[in-house]
């Protein structure tokens, strides 16, 4: 609830966060008056602690624009000094999405998230789970520096990942894994071995990881997720091709950090489940 304030006690907020924008941004009262286009006297009597008045709107704005806060905040209506527009630039991020191996920006969002739970759903198979044979067979043909490079570079981003404090769950949707084990729509060509290779190391993966790592698979067809990440209370990301979109704001993190949970009460194929759909769904080659 918005706190009511006497006139005189308004006015007085008014005068002290007008001396405090001023102080922050070292600007004296006649280089002020000059960029809201008024006498030093004007500024004077704003800051003189003399009186009920407020300036008038086109005095608040101005001074507002030239201090780079907000009119609300001058006014005592909000206890947040930026504008609107930084408000929503600071709350919503768009960065580019290289084709790349765990590019710089997500490993910064996993340091800086370490220790609490990240949530994931990948665009295809995880790379966190990958073995340098798969990472090698999805990525050559972007890479900007040598396979062998990247990869190296990649994999010790991924074994820092997963040996950070944070927990992780993953939820993949069951056409994918599907595919994959199958080496059709996206992973077609995809060899036998490397497929056989990755399984086992999955499988190895779980095994050690668990419950720290956690994969869940939903269908895709009753409930669709776009490909998203949610770094504990701080972060949520959706990854929209060649960018991301990063939110830090409470209530929309809170929102696909909702969405994601949906995902796993309605996964098809549960943690716990997992290593046996392995198993039971792996062509008879893999299996063997």
């Amino acid at each position: 609830m918005m706190t009511k304030f006497d006139k005189r006690d308004r006015a007085e907020l008014f005068r002290r966060r007008l001396l405090h924008a001023m102080r922050i941004n070292d600007i004296t009262q006649s280089a002020l008056a000059r960029a809201i286009s008024v006498d030093r006297s004007t500024v004077s009597q704003l800051l003189s602690g003399e009186g009920a008045r407020l300036p008038n709107a086109q005095v608040v704005g101005e001074c507002a624009a030239s201090l780079g806060v907000s009119a609300d905040w001058l006014l005592g209506l909000s206890e947040r000094p930026e504008s609107a527009d930084d408000v929503v630039a600071n709350a919503l991020a768009v960065t580019q999405a290289p084709r790349a191996l765990v590019d710089e920006q997500i490993f910064d969002w996993h340091r800086e998230a370490a220790g609490y739970k990240i949530r994931h759903v990948p665009a295809g198979m995880p790379d966190l789970l990958k073995t340098p044979a798969m990472l090698e067979w999805e990525y050559s043909p972007h890479l900007g520096r040598t396979t062998e490079q990247a990869i190296g570079a990649s994999e010790d981003r991924l074994n820092l990942m997963l040996t950070s404090k944070s927990d992780y769950e993953i939820a993949l949707p069951l056409h994918e894994i599907e595919s994959f084990l199958n080496a059709e729509s996206y992973y077609r060509g995809l060899p036998l071995e490397t497929r056989f290779a990755q399984v086992e190391h999955m499988r190895v993966l779980y095994r050690r990881l668990y419950p720290r790592l956690r994969i869940y698979l939903f269908d895709a067809r009753r409930l669709y997720s776009s490909p998203i990440t949610v770094f504990g209370p701080l972060l949520a990301v959706i990854y929209v091709g060649r960018h991301y979109l990063a939110f830090r704001d409470t209530g929309r993190v809170q929102t696909i950090l909702d969405h994601f949970d949906q995902l796993v009460r309605e996964s098809t194929v549960s943690d716990r489940e997992f290593p046996a759909f392995l198993d039971e769904n792996a062509p008879a080659a893999l299996a063997d």
